[in-house]
């Protein structure tokens, strides 16, 4: 007799519901796997055997066949080795096939009959959630990440015995978290990097206040040792709290990556990925035989440094471009294509020559027009229209580089500023599907960042002059609202607009 045990699988972001269906015939003793499953599920035939025998179960010499329904479903990972085992306990028994039959199972089994932690619960259990189940067993590491699901008996056991023993004679009780325990706790947390400790700077410190209330794009230049890397470490700080679903939807893109930590099974920070200028497309997009998430992904709902951004090969920044603009990046195979969310703030530091001193002040470029520009042309254009701020940043000067005092602002400060601006674009766009002014789409930048005739007049006469483009026009309106938000107005003014403006042309323009 048949007997069908569910779980599920993981395809990119999303987890689909698995029918593990098992039988136990008579002849010789063999043990198959069908139902397209990988190297890791065929290895699970030895893994089972092991720790059903060393758990004092009695193993079913005989031939057995199990099926990964539906078979036209790529399977992979080790998250099968507990729900093959339950079916082959039930053959032999040990347990009831209707006693099982409202429950899901997910895990790796060791040898001695152990569960082990595996990646991804949180997409696994909110696809069985979506399915209709409502129990589900997983491995006790795993526990407190599943419960983030909501609404679930999260049963955690650590071995296979005690997963036996709760539908023989030893229940076991469903696990819960504290969700507002996690979040309460990212609010009171201190940073590293402090913007009270950076020494002068303010336009560059007010064009970052910007970038962090709109989930703007900021590319900054200057010369060696002006402070473009130190402000980029301290833009964590004053970055918003996430809020719960974010949290939720970062939680599954670490989860997927094995990148979350046991104990602390929710994402709570927003994340700032540094990346090295070597990295790869690949590594930057995500890819592989088998699709994984990239920094991009990675990056999603917070921030992506290339410091030295123009050592990138060209190649590697082109593939931004596309993210940029939507939000998200799709990557394709022969066999299926995977999205993964991309919405990320792309914080850029560069050098405005080769040798660094371009428009210095106290030291003297040595580099020929056409090291110049070659130099710049390895940011494309229709990049740097993605980049709604560009900011130049000055050498200090020794007043400001002698001064021992602290700045008197401190990235508390700005914070709170960001979090009102947040709040604020959080109400006015609760009905429109998105967050932040960035996100604005050509239709809704019609309906929100309206303009006085006098007001539109300035900003036709700035694209005559600096030659806008569509987005690049777009995206100034895009930023002249944050600025108003960032100032409590609700109507955007030419104050708004003319700050937006300086933050959008470079030195060169200007």
């Amino acid at each position: 007799m048949v007997n069908k045990v569910t779980t599920a699988t993981v395809i990119g972001l999303n987890a689909y519901g698995v029918s593990v269906e098992t039988d136990v015939l008579n002849g010789l003793p063999k043990f198959f796997i069908v139902g397209l499953p990988d190297t890791s599920i065929n290895e699970a035939r030895e893994r089972v055997r092991s720790a059903i025998k060393n758990s004092g179960f009695t193993f079913p010499a005989k031939k057995i066949v199990i099926n990964l329904a539906p078979a036209d479903l790529k399977k992979e990972g080790s998250n099968f080795d507990l729900p093959i085992a339950i079916g082959l306990l039930t053959e032999e028994e040990v347990l009831s096939e209707e006693s099982i039959k409202d429950f899901a199972f997910i895990g790796e089994l060791s040898l001695d009959g152990s569960l082990r932690g595996i990646t991804g619960v949180l997409p696994l259990i909110l696809g069985l959630k979506e399915a209709g189940v409502k129990n589900v067993f997983v491995p006790a590491i795993n526990a407190k990440e599943a419960c983030l699901a909501g609404d679930m008996n999260i049963y955690g056991a650590e071995n296979l015995c005690e997963v036996v023993n709760h539908f023989t004679d030893a229940p076991l009780k469903p696990y819960t978290v504290d969700i507002n325990k996690y979040l309460s706790e990212n609010s009171q947390e201190e940073y590293v990097y402090d913007f009270k400790d950076v020494k002068g700077q303010q336009k560059a410190k007010r064009a970052m206040e910007i970038a962090a209330a709109g989930g703007h794009n900021l590319l900054m230049t200057g010369s060696p040792g002006s402070g473009k890397t130190l402000m980029a470490k301290c833009f964590a700080s004053i970055l918003p709290p996430l809020e719960f679903q974010e949290a939720l939807e970062l939680t599954k893109i670490y989860s997927i990556c094995g990148l979350l930590s046991p104990d602390e099974p929710l994402m709570t920070k927003r994340p700032f990925r540094s990346v090295h200028h070597t990295a790869s497309a690949n590594g930057i997009i995500g890819g592989g035989t088998t699709p994984k998430p990239g920094e991009i992904t990675l990056a999603h709902r917070g921030v992506l440094f290339l410091d030295e951004m123009v050592e990138f090969p060209r190649n590697v920044l082109e593939v931004l471009r596309q993210p940029l603009e939507d939000g998200e990046i799709v990557i394709s195979r022969a066999k299926h294509s995977i999205k993964y969310p991309a919405k990320f703030m792309l914080l850029g530091a560069m050098n405005p020559c080769p040798c660094g001193y371009l428009g210095d002040k106290e030291k003297q470029c040595t580099c020929s027009e056409y090291q110049i520009s070659r130099y710049r042309a390895r940011l494309s254009g229709p990049l740097l229209d993605r980049i709604d701020l560009q900011v130049d940043v000055p050498r200090l000067t020794s007043n400001e580089l002698l001064n021992t005092q602290p700045s008197s602002e401190t990235s508390a400060d700005i914070r709170k500023r960001v979090i009102m601006a947040r709040k604020i674009q959080s109400e006015r766009y609760k009905n429109e599907g998105i967050l932040t002014n960035s996100e604005l789409t050509p239709k809704l930048i019609k309906k929100y960042c309206q303009i006085s005739s006098a007001d539109a007049e300035i900003l036709r006469t700035a694209a005559v002059k600096y030659q806008l483009s569509g987005r690049r026009y777009d995206r100034i309106l895009k930023l002249s609202r944050t600025i108003a938000d960032l100032d409590g107005s609700g109507n955007i003014t030419q104050i708004h607009i003319m700050q937006a403006l300086q933050y959008r042309m470079t030195k060169t323009e200007l």
